[in-house]
């Protein structure tokens, strides 16, 4: 008997075939259940039609508990208005392994207890979709940057150096020396970007932020691009291109998990090249139109992004920052060194800032006395410095937060949902 995945009956019609799951639900009418079964790839209706089965099996599915694993075995026929458009006619129901009291019921359940079972709580239908929303972003990244020759360069996870600021990293011990959880790869893709021209890293990153914002978590997957010779104006083109690509990529291939998850993808489907670009200055402006006693060398939060998000159909590009409140690295504006080529892309309907980058610092002196201001150690920054002082070259490049970007994707309210297991200020189980 061919056992196939669920995703793939529709090109057995006609056949009988075995398919192996679990119960998700279930439902009785007289002499008729229907068990929906789920394997990962969909979801199948399965009909039980009590005159053409054995006792033992319309009683096995009698009794079958939610969750249970189960082999099923009979004919795929179409129907239109099932999961899929065919269901299973069963011939055969066995029980390989019964659950007994699934805690994750019908009824509502709050979030806490939900988060304590989250690795039960994936098998739920809108946290599968969202997390295979999640699988084809990271894809999609992956295939963007291959398809436009990127080399994939592995940054380290354990760090001597600071890359955002020491106040949110997670020290541990090296064999007695300090070393911190990374917080970008970036700085190990510059000199990579001096190896291969076009680079980029995609991992895990950490930032000890005491916050409970539904923006933010502690551990976070995190895909950066650097590239030599790429100046402001080209880094703006390559963040936009970018995330149209994702996006439209998410709307052709996760169409049925969209629906699942009840995004407006007409919202989505808007995200086309050009994106509005306005600089921090225009945005101060914006804000004072709304109300916000906003002034410059303000940094924005959430409610600001918001704000400025909502004078927009599509994502924002804000750029030219002031120096002192971004990173040691960014490279001043040439014609207002007050502001740095730098730039954040923030998403519409409230979902913040999905991408933060800038065109790097390339010259030797300016970047170490850059270093001294921020009163970070030289000694850790030497090999960083080595990329300035062997064939220094412009470059730039940004880094997109992955959670955030499905949170926007799938239309989520909060990032726990985005990621498997959440990391957050007060939750490191499961």
């Amino acid at each position: 008997m061919t056992t196939v995945r669920i995703k793939d009956l529709s090109k057995h019609v006609g056949e009988k075939v075995t398919v192996d799951g679990w119960l998700y639900n279930k439902r009785t009418a007289g002499k008729l259940q229907f068990p929906i079964v789920r394997d990962g790839s969909g979801y199948l209706q399965c009909v039980v039609f009590r005159k053409e089965v054995a006792e033992e099996t319309w009683n096995a599915v009698d009794q079958v508990t939610q969750e249970s694993t189960v082999r099923v075995t009979g004919s795929v026929r179409e129907e239109p208005r099932a999961p899929g458009g065919v269901e299973l006619g069963v011939e055969s129901f066995d029980v390989v392994s019964p659950t007994v009291d699934y805690p994750i019921t019908p009824k509502e359940h709050g979030t806490a207890f939900l988060m304590d079972i989250r690795h039960l709580w994936l098998r739920s239908a809108k946290q599968h979709a969202v997390l295979k929303v999640r699988s084809e972003i990271e894809q999609a990244c992956r295939d963007y940057f291959y398809n436009n020759d990127f080399v994939l360069i592995d940054s380290p996870i354990l760090t001597p150096a600071a890359c955002e600021g020491t106040s949110t990293l997670f020290e541990t011990d090296y064999f007695g020396e300090r070393a911190f959880l990374s917080q970008s790869g970036q700085l190990y893709l510059e000199p990579a970007a001096a190896a291969f021209g076009k680079v980029y890293c995609f991992g895990p990153t950490f930032r000890a932020e005491k916050s409970k914002t539904r923006r933010h978590l502690m551990e976070f997957w995190m895909i950066e691009p650097e590239v030599a010779f790429l100046e402001f104006e080209g880094l703006q083109n390559l963040a936009e291109d970018f995330v149209e690509y994702i996006v439209s990529r998410a709307l052709d291939r996760c169409k049925e998990e969209l629906k699942t998850l009840e995004r407006d993808t007409a919202k989505l489907e808007n995200i086309r090249k050009p994106f509005p670009r306005i600089t921090y200055r225009d945005a101060i402006e914006l804000l004072k139109t709304k109300g916000v006693d906003a002034k410059f060398g303000d940094d924005f939060g959430a409610d600001e992004e918001t704000l400025i998000a909502n004078s927009f159909d599509r994502p924002v590009m804000i750029s030219r920052y002031p120096t002192d409140i971004k990173a040691f690295y960014m490279q001043p504006d040439p014609e207002d060194p007050s502001v740095v080529l730098g730039l954040d892309m923030i998403a519409p309907e409230g979902y913040g800032e999905i991408i933060g980058g800038s065109q790097r610092i390339h010259d030797h002196d300016l970047l170490l006395q850059r270093l001294k201001e921020h009163d970070l150690p030289i000694e850790a920054f030497q090999w960083y410095l080595d990329v300035r002082k062997y064939g220094s070259f412009p470059h730039a490049g940004f880094g997109m937060g992955i959670e955030r970007c499905v949170a926007w994707v799938t239309g989520v309210p909060h990032l726990r949902e985005t990621i498997p297991y959440p990391r957050m200020l007060n939750r490191i189980y499961p």
